[in-house]
């Protein structure tokens, strides 16, 4: 039914898709605003850490199934993948999939599928197939069929859950769903279910809702028992022993594109009724503040403190900067507490983000560098990297451990 794939944006959820696509035989156009990332692809290089997504790349564009331009060009499918951030008043920006619909209007002749797999808010699939009438009024909406198929795959483990998750794929109509359905099981293992596109959009964000809860609940036990003088790793450990327990571990707040964003979208549609969930958004939001005014505290009594931030990444073993808590913390220490020199510890990545960078007191250092002169180390995140540093290397020093690798 399909041999070509358009697929819009190559980011994190766009290039592994294309890539996967390319190794079932189909030929691929992947587009992306960045002539960097154009160029990166174009000679089989990742321009993130993904496990095994090179060696699908280096594959597909070796056998001419997968190319990466600038803007689209006609194929039989189309996949949006594109950012969806918030706005200021958290609402979801949808201009990133404005504009992906008008670049690829223009080469639609009819008959194609258009997926947006972007997570958006309830309506946002409607929206698109608006922006691509509105473009094309030659075209009817018969002409077409437009779906929703929201990615859920875990950053780091991405090549795998492609494969083996189950998929939701929601269609303005029927016969879009299966078709949409139809090219997603040309390499997906798992169950793929059907419905509407608003049902599969809100899906996605009920998804990360319920997770952002129950980080929200650990994170608040965290800070309960701090003020308690409990440790609440071994809290947790003992509640979860409860066969039907499972809560989960605290950490310095939520991060990433998923989790952090997607709560707020819901929040934004139905503001009076999602009271929970807006709670849970706004304890996580505040996590970060509660673990900067733990660090100032260790640094009391030190004129010049030299702080060790372990990890800069939204989570571990990746380089994953988005809505990063522990990038925000490290930021706003080091503005908080100019005479101090702040460490920036991240083995993923190989300079500072810009948002570090135009700080004079920050560094991008080694971690046994900056363990060994620090006066106050934070653990921001549980990255592999990390465990290797002995115990007794802390010895005469303040540490604030965010993730409880060190409480022993």
């Amino acid at each position: 039914m399909f041999s070509s794939v358009g697929v819009v944006g190559l980011g994190y959820i766009g290039l592994p898709t294309a890539a996967i696509l390319a190794a079932q035989g189909l030929d691929v156009t992947g587009v992306d605003v960045k002539q960097s990332s154009v160029d990166a692809i174009n000679a089989g290089q990742v321009p993130f850490v993904e496990p095994d997504l090179e060696a699908y790349v280096v594959r597909a564009v070796n056998e001419g199934k997968l190319r990466a331009q600038l803007e689209p060009a006609p194929a039989d499918a189309f996949i949006v993948a594109v950012p969806t951030p918030f706005l200021a008043d958290k609402s979801a920006d949808l201009s990133y999939v404005e504009s992906a619909a008008r670049a690829i209007a223009p080469h639609l002749k009819g008959g194609e599928l258009l997926v947006l797999e972007s997570t958006s808010p309830p309506g946002a699939t409607e929206r698109m197939a608006e922006v691509i009438m509105e473009s094309r009024p030659d075209l009817s909406m018969d002409d077409l069929d437009f779906a929703h198929c929201p990615e859920r795959v875990l950053p780091g483990r991405v090549m795998v859950e492609l494969v083996e998750n189950d998929r939701i794929v929601g269609g303005l109509t029927t016969r879009a769903a299966e078709r949409a359905a139809a090219l997603y099981r040309t390499f997906c293992r798992g169950e793929i279910l059907l419905t509407n596109a608003k049902t599969a959009e809100m899906a996605k964000l009920v998804e990360n809702s319920f997770r952002d809860v129950n980080i929200a609940f650990a994170n608040e036990l965290s800070m309960i028992s701090d003020k308690l003088g409990i440790d609440v790793w071994e809290l947790i450990e003992l509640a979860n022993h409860h066969p039907r327990v499972n809560i989960l571990q605290p950490g310095p707040g939520v991060g990433g594109h998923c989790i952090a964003v997607d709560p707020w979208f819901i929040v934004s549609a139905v503001p009076d009724e999602a009271k929970v969930i807006r709670q849970a958004r706004e304890i996580n939001d505040a996590k970060p503040g509660w673990v900067i005014d733990q660090v100032t505290a260790a640094c009391e009594g030190i004129e010049e403190p030299t702080i060790a931030a372990l990890g800069l990444a939204f989570k571990a073993n990746i380089d994953d900067l988005r809505e990063s808590p522990a990038l925000a913390i490290t930021a706003d220490l080091a503005a908080r507490l100019p005479r101090a020199s702040v460490l920036a510890v991240e083995p993923h990545i190989e300079e500072l983000p810009a948002k570090l960078a135009g700080l004079t007191n920050v560094t991008l250092t080694p971690v046994e560098e900056a363990v060994a002169k620090a006066d106050v180390i934070v653990v921001l995140v549980d990255h592999n990297a990390f465990r290797s540093i002995e115990p007794e290397t802390f010895e005469g020093k303040r540490l604030v451990d965010t993730r409880g690798m060190f409480r022993h």
